[in-house]
């Protein structure tokens, strides 16, 4: 099944980084345009199911982009993302044609579940995402993981960081790279938060052999069968 296509639009490039970044790691094919004429060429060329659309762009604002792309004729469903979180606001959103409305800051698995809703809406699925790493299978739809036979019980936030090294097994993932896909707005940049949750990962994880989480030194983290 083919990925559903997601644009991102938004001028604020570490909200779009991150905004693609978390749908990339749930198995969306995605775009981005920092501006609204960027985002009404991909609307079109592009063809995306969902736009998660700012309303504060430095050329057009949302409304006017939605404006333009419904009558070029898509029929994405379209989540604003704005700054701007009064009632007035989110009714204009919507009535403007707008099918979901979310305020910054905003959770990143809250948007996500967001996306899945309107793609229900539309009829479109994402195919099922699961990892897998020697014996070692995270299932991030089912929100599971298993090493072997035996099913772990890991924290949300343990689980996230599994997710993100896993969606790039093999590869060295940087302790930036974690902490804008796990922690996201919530936590201020101190790496030293990693090394614990990491600890507390390769207790649950490598309690047998093979082990799989590797420290990449001067980098981060890396999932991967020994070599």
């Amino acid at each position: 099944m083919e990925a559903p296509k997601i644009l991102v639009v938004d001028d604020e490039e570490n909200i779009s980084f991150l905004v693609t970044s978390a749908l990339q790691l749930h198995g969306y094919r995605t775009a981005s345009a920092a501006n609204g004429a960027d985002a009404i060429g991909l609307a079109s060329s592009f063809d995306p199911q969902v736009i998660l659309l700012d309303i504060q762009l430095p050329d057009l604002d949302g409304y006017e982009v939605l404006k333009r792309i419904r009558a070029a004729g898509s029929r994405a469903s379209v989540l604003f993302l704005t700054a701007r979180g009064t009632t007035s606001d989110r009714v204009r959103g919507l009535t403007v044609g707008g099918d979901d409305y979310m305020v910054k800051p905003f959770a990143l698995e809250e948007l996500v579940a967001r996306v899945k809703v309107a793609l229900r809406r539309q009829g479109s699925e994402v195919a099922p995402v699961r990892y897998q790493v020697a014996d070692l299978v995270l299932d991030a739809d089912a929100h599971r993981v298993w090493r072997g036979e035996t099913e772990l019980n890991l924290s949300a936030t343990e689980f996230r960081l599994l997710e993100c090294l896993m969606a790039s097994a093999g590869r060295a993932v940087s302790r930036g790279m974690i902490l804008d896909q796990v922690w996201a707005y919530d936590f201020g940049g101190q790496t030293a938060i990693i090394e614990s949750f990491i600890s507390n990962l390769r207790r649950k994880v490598d309690s047998v052999e093979p082990k799989l989480i590797h420290t990449v030194r001067g980098v981060g983290y890396s999932v991967r069968e020994p070599s």
